[in-house]
């Protein structure tokens, strides 16, 4: 194939952009834990400390509980409101996942932006990035598909509506965010090692967690191979200088492909920023045209998306959830005491325990 003259690739990347929004995003999560904290030190006096208004981005923090909000959503139009945020906040990111790819892994997620870091540490200290063989990666990744259809299989086609219902009216729902924060601030030996270890691994293999065993990871994967705009090579520019291959922090052999499509690509765009040649490797819409989609699009679209979502919910009142303070005092003495489904039996016996209950009060 005859190929087009070379012109060298001047534009301004995107990476500086994408880290002050990584960090931003970050930074957002560590203030949320701070008043959280702060909302907890009112639990944990009886109401004796000052009352700080709990968070409702903490909601952010519980994808299970926003996946079943969201499924109830679904198929009955309602918003739960024990834990609405999180519910807006899912729904933003598959928007998100639906229009520009897995970007939320690269652009927001403050789990990838660590590992980002720890990979980047890792190769200071090795001088190259680590890859495991095929024969390996591939039995790993599936792993959070695994986990990703547990998931999946319990709560669609496992629980009734009425025992979803049930589960998110539950008392360990309601708390489930307290439980959460208690989980970390008195983390047991077993977690700190299971933590240090993933952290560990990280360093070696570049982004362990997410590749692996991350099954919100591996749902917006799925997602993003629905969205028209793909990252897209010009055969005929190309050099075959493999820049874009080394850029990858998800091994993807960009310069092997005309369209990427793939379920680990993050659109972080670092080999669109890596590339030395002109339009040769682009965000395009996949629809007849090919419109190219520029790198500031990206940033300002991906933002945007989340921003208007949940400040639709602020302003229509659905943000804050509608457990009041005293409600939280009652639950938080007793909730050691409260338990979740953990497996499909678990689930099965929840439809019937509900069953007996609508009986019971003659449905």
């Amino acid at each position: 194939m005859k190929k087009a003259k070379i012109i060298r690739n001047d534009e301004k990347g995107i990476q500086k952009t994408r880290f002050i929004i990584q960090s931003l995003f970050a930074a957002l999560c560590i203030w949320i834990g701070v008043e959280f904290y702060l909302f907890t030190q009112y639990l944990e006096t009886n109401g004796a400390a000052a009352f700080y208004s709990r968070p409702p981005g903490v909601d952010g923090f519980l994808p299970i509980s926003s996946f079943m909000s969201f499924y109830l959503f679904l198929k009955t139009g309602i918003i739960h409101n024990a834990h609405p945020a999180g519910f807006f906040i899912f729904f933003a990111v598959i928007l998100i996942s639906l229009v520009f790819g897995k970007s939320f892994c690269s652009w927001f997620c403050p789990i990838g932006f660590i590992s980002e870091l720890i990979g980047d540490f890792g190769e200071k200290i090795f001088k190259r990035r680590l890859k495991l063989p095929k024969w390996l990666d591939y039995p790993l990744r599936s792993l959070k598909y695994l986990l990703l259809g547990f998931l999946v299989y319990s709560v669609v086609f496992v629980m009734t509506e009425a025992a979803l219902k049930a589960f998110l009216d539950s008392s360990y729902n309601l708390v489930s965010d307290v439980k959460m924060y208690y989980f970390f601030a008195d983390i047991s030996q077993t977690s700190l090692i299971v933590i240090s270890v993933l952290f560990l691994l990280s360093i070696f293999i570049r982004n362990f967690w997410c590749r692996f065993l991350c099954p919100y990871g591996a749902l917006l994967g799925i997602l993003s191979l629905l969205s028209p705009n793909k990252i897209q090579r010009n055969v005929k520019s190309c050099i075959d200088c493999g820049l874009c291959n080394k850029a990858c922090p998800s091994f993807i052999k960009v310069d092997s492909v005309k369209t990427v499509i793939s379920d680990e690509c993050s659109t972080c765009l670092n080999c669109v920023d890596v590339c030395p040649v002109k339009d040769t490797l682009e965000l395009k819409t996949i629809f007849p045209g090919k419109k190219r989609i520029s790198k500031r699009t990206v940033a300002i679209g991906i933002v945007s998306v989340f921003m208007i979502v949940t400040g639709y919910a602020m302003l229509t009142g659905n943000w804050q959830n509608s457990i009041t303070k005293e409600e939280y005092l009652k639950h938080y003495k007793i909730m050691n005491s409260y338990g979740h489904p953990t497996g499909t039996r678990e689930f099965k016996q929840l439809n019937k325990d509900v069953e007996i209950q609508e009986k019971n009060l003659g449905r």
